[in-house]
């Protein structure tokens, strides 16, 4: 029986119908459980590397290389910095007196780096919090004169807002210091254009600490979501779709820990000023089509992969697996290949995935469960096999081949989120993602999320659905949070109905053009854990700071467009 029929009817783990199809990959008394929020066992954190390739990353400043340690006396000489406050990019001469004449030292500049803490567990990925430590790299190789002096011109690189020391060092004792404060700056383009056109919004001065390190985006009084740059050392860049009635409208960054910080001279991080420009909306176009966006792949820094497991591997086995195609969207297809098999006659090719939910969790919230693929014969230490991926939950899965029990070989896929397509009873797509709202009750409609028929046009306030296939169950990839010209409303999980997620809304703002969009967000409950800020919210940098990339985790932005008409 296909799992995804049982849960139709049946949506919780407990019930018997579940029970009874589950044909479990580890054996019963090797299951993994997520327990409750409460539970004692937390999962331990591990600290992120951020993966190289990364979009709009910026590099360690002035020689990338990190000082050597040094001692600061109580004593030293002042250094001056004029000016003493900027922003990226402005010019700043170093200036210092009273040195010891005719000698080489070592100026430093004080920086940071910033990463993210995840729980890798074998049937899950939770987030845990930000991290960060402290260092000094060198900024250059100064002599000074006779009188004891020197002068050395640069410009504020793009690094950490913020207050960064300045130290000039001579045989591991620091003999001079000085800062220099690095305040936010904001630029936007393009500044005009029709509904629906791209605005990249770059935010430099960003920290590296909790209440410097976020920032709020505005539009029009809306929040329409978060950025953040840990991994990108300060530098802030998303990108939002032009909403609204033709004219002007109003963009603003402000400091924030997801939601904006609104009395920003009053707090401990005065420096932290907001940005703001205004886009001109010159046409309403009508609706596009819609359209997604991955975030750069980039090769995970995280090894381990969920449903991965050596439990039920057979021992004597030396045969490995491989696919033609290792990642995709529910129904790609892909060659299975295996080699070096020394058992013989029926196998099995199975795919290991959950099933679940996080609602009410205190108990079993989901266990391992495979699918079948396919029945093949072995007579020779090779096989090969055509498998589709099926509809079910997206993110890391196992393919593997077993005899019996005995899991001969596995290999990895990576199922992408993606727009659901509608087709007619020939196969045609007749639309993608969008739909009227069907809520007849029927049983049909309930299959389907209460998504009935295809259609980007509504009348307004009418309810209307978007539905979206191939979500996971970590708390990287269970949730979409979901803005309605640029302003946030809420988020839809994809877990309690195997991958299938459709979210319910009204086509309000009036008659014209309205953009929905869908992003990725940081779950932080069920199970929750201490010290996880920015949950919750739209994370606008997601292409380049998102701590789901380091685990292969490719979450796309979703962008929808609808008519609304009388």
């Amino acid at each position: 029986m296909e799992m995804s029929k049982v849960l139709r009817g049946k949506r919780g783990v407990g019930s018997i119908a579940l029970r009874v199809a589950v044909a479990s990959i580890l054996p019963i008394a090797s299951l993994t459980f997520i327990s409750s929020a409460n539970s004692a066992d937390v999962p331990v954190a591990t600290t992120l590397v951020r993966p190289e390739g990364l979009p709009n990353i910026s590099a360690v400043p002035f020689t990338g290389k990190k000082s050597a340690t040094f001692t600061t006396p109580t004593t030293m000489v002042n250094l001056s910095t004029l000016p003493s406050q900027g922003v990226v990019g402005d010019a700043f001469k170093i200036e210092g007196k009273a040195l010891t004449p005719d000698t080489d030292y070592v100026l430093t500049w004080s920086t940071s780096d910033a990463t993210w803490l995840a729980g890798i567990e074998p049937n899950t990925v939770n987030y845990m919090g930000t991290a960060y430590n402290n260092y000094h790299v060198v900024m250059a190789n100064v002599k000074t004169d006779a009188n004891g002096a020197f002068s050395y011109s640069t410009k504020i690189p793009s690094d950490w807002g913020g207050v960064h020391d300045i130290y000039i060092v001579k045989d591991g004792v620091a003999a001079g210091h000085g800062g220099v404060q690095v305040s936010r700056s904001f630029t936007m383009t393009p500044k005009s254009g029709p509904i629906g056109t791209p605005i990249t919004v770059t935010y430099t001065g960003l920290g590296p600490k909790l209440y410097a390190a976020g920032s709020a985006l505005i539009y029009d009084n809306h929040f329409a979501g978060e950025m953040m740059a840990r991994w990108s050392r300060g530098t802030a860049t998303a990108t939002i779709l032009a909403s609204g009635k033709v004219g002007k409208h109003f963009i603003q960054a402000n400091e924030a820990i997801s939601f904006s910080y609104l009395n920003v001279l009053q707090s401990p991080v005065p420096y932290a000023n907001s940005g703001q420009d205004v886009f001109t909306i010159t046409k309403d176009k009508g609706a596009f089509k819609p359209y997604l966006k991955y975030p750069t792949k980039v090769t995970p820094t995280v090894n381990q992969r969920t449903t991965l497991s050596s439990v039920d591997l057979d021992p004597a086995t030396t045969a490995t697996a491989s696919l033609s195609v290792d990642s995709g969207p529910i129904g790609t297809k892909s060659k299975f290949s295996v080699s070096g098999l020394t058992s013989t006659g029926t196998h099995q090719i199975v795919w290991a995935t959950v099933v679940g939910n996080r609602v009410n969790c205190t108990g079993t919230c989901w266990i391992y469960n495979s699918v079948p693929l396919a029945t093949v014969e072995v007579t020779g230490s090779s096989v090969s096999q055509e498998i589709t991926v099926p509809d079910h939950l997206g993110g890391w899965h196992v393919v593997q081949i077993k005899k019996g029990n005995a899991v001969e070989a596995q290999t990895l896929f990576y199922v992408k989120e993606s727009i659901m397509n509608f087709y007619d009873k020939n196969g045609k797509v007749i639309g993608q993602g969008l739909a009227k709202a069907d809520n007849s009750g029927s049983a049909a409609a309930f299959a389907t999320g209460g998504a009935g028929k295809p259609t980007d046009t509504f009348k307004e306030n009418e309810e209307f659905t978007i539905s979206i296939k191939g979500v996971g169950w970590t708390q990287f990839d269970n949730t979409l949070a979901v803005t309605y010209d640029n302003s946030y409303i809420g988020y839809g999980c994809g877990f309690n109905s195997n991958g299938y997620l459709v979210v319910h809304l009204r086509a309000t703002g009036g008659v014209g053009t309205h953009i929905i969009d869908l992003r990725p967000l940081l779950y932080t409950q069920q199970p929750s854990f201490a010290n996880t800020p920015y949950g919750m919210a739209p994370v606008l940098t997601s292409e380049n700071d998102f701590a789901g990339l380091a685990a292969g985790y490719q979450i796309p932005q979703f962008h929808f467009a609808i008519n609304v008409v009388k």
